[in-house]
């Protein structure tokens, strides 16, 4: 891949930059979007359905054994060499912020430090009641397991479908976006909100906006810079000719 000069040469200077990544990073990993995650004995229910206040209310266990399915197929995914880039661009850059909607924590699995995780991180566990968060539990329980602290039902520590975002998490993000010099919009349809604002709000502050995704998406036109591929083979070819290595 050859990279604008251009940019190239902002790269190379950039001291504060925020980077976005989405569905389509953990993808190349050999993970499945959410919705596209159901099979077996989980094939007959939509993953909307269980991905939400309601859902756990109505039927906690159906809820929490999803999630430890789900939590369970994770751990078997390995970060993918755009994981490992980002890691390196992290490196190279002084101010750097990675937010992601993913919730497979395999950005810090790569070795990426200051991660803002929008949705939460599907391997932790949190009281339903008091918020705090779980270590142990018996994961053999027929039923769903309880906080030791107050005795509240614990839940993954997820974001569901009409939740809010976790407020101190998305107030960082937003100061990283307005104060970075360069945004990266990486594997993310720019379509769920309140993360698919963050692009503009970054180029309303002066920032140059840079997209990488597989397809175009609603962020393309405005973009200065789209590298239409997989992040796992454009980010590595990027980091190397800017920093000469990844």
């Amino acid at each position: 891949m050859d990279a604008p000069a251009e940019l190239i040469a902002i790269l190379r200077k950039v001291e504060r930059a925020a980077v976005l990544t989405g569905a389509g990073v953990s993808q190349e990993s050999g993970l499945r979007t959410f919705r596209d995650s159901q099979e077996g004995l989980w094939a007959k229910y939509e993953p909307t359905d269980l991905a939400t206040p309601e859902a756990f209310a109505r039927d906690p266990k159906l809820v929490w054994d999803w999630y430890a399915w789900r939590s369970e197929a994770i751990k078997g995914a390995r970060p993918n060499r755009g994981h490992y880039a980002l890691a390196e661009m992290e490196a190279a850059i002084p101010n750097f912020s990675l937010i992601t909607q993913n919730v497979d924590g395999l950005h810090r699995f790569a070795g990426s430090r200051n991660v803002l995780e929008l949705h939460g991180n599907i391997q932790r566990v949190r009281c339903s009641v008091c918020g705090e968060f779980a270590e142990n539990w018996d994961e053999e329980a027929e039923v769903t397991p309880a906080c030791s602290k107050c005795g509240g039902l614990l839940r993954p520590h997820v974001v569901w479908f009409g939740e809010p975002l976790p407020e101190a998490i998305l107030t960082a993000a937003l100061v990283a976006v307005k104060e970075c010099q360069v945004f990266f919009s990486i594997g993310t349809s720019g379509v769920v909100q309140p993360a698919a604002s963050l692009a503009r709000a970054a180029q309303t502050h002066g920032a140059i906006v840079v997209e990488i995704n597989a397809e175009s998406t609603p962020l393309t036109l405005q973009a200065d810079y789209f590298f239409q591929g997989k992040s796992g083979e454009v980010l590595p070819d990027l980091v190397k000719e800017v920093w000469g290595k990844a």
